[in-house]
């Protein structure tokens, strides 16, 4: 399996508070993608950088009762990612359904421990 991304991604209702911290710590902002819809939630992303390369994704869910974290993970290919993480005991929190984007194939997967790994694909 191959990881283009692997970074972490803060789940939070107050996604400007959050950004803004981000940025006075040096980070800009790279790639905003909004109304993605998982779980019926209306998803706003913003994705940063740092000029030594770190990155994070802060994500805007309404009603979230407390900020989780999350690991975001990049592959090449969907598929295999997908099933080397259920037969490891992972479940899809979307159930059997894949957010499609038109630019990309994504959703989180939980597992038994509890810690989430975002799963995307970017359709090239």
């Amino acid at each position: 399996m191959q990881i283009t991304n692997f970074s972490p991604v803060v789940i939070t209702e107050d996604a400007e508070s959050a950004i803004a911290l981000f940025e006075e710590l040096g980070f800009e902002r790279r790639h905003r993608k909004e109304g993605v819809n998982i779980n019926d939630k209306g998803v706003n992303i913003v994705n940063m950088k740092h000029p030594d390369g770190f990155r994070v994704d802060v994500t805007k869910v309404e009603r979230m009762p407390k900020d989780p974290m999350a690991i975001r993970m990049n592959v090449r290919d969907f598929d295999e990612a997908y099933e080397f993480l259920t037969s490891r005991g992972f479940t899809n929190v979307q159930g059997s359904d894949v957010t499609k984007t038109g630019s990309s194939r994504v959703t989180p997967m939980v597992s038994p421990s509890g810690f989430t790994i975002i799963l995307i694909e970017h359709i090239k």
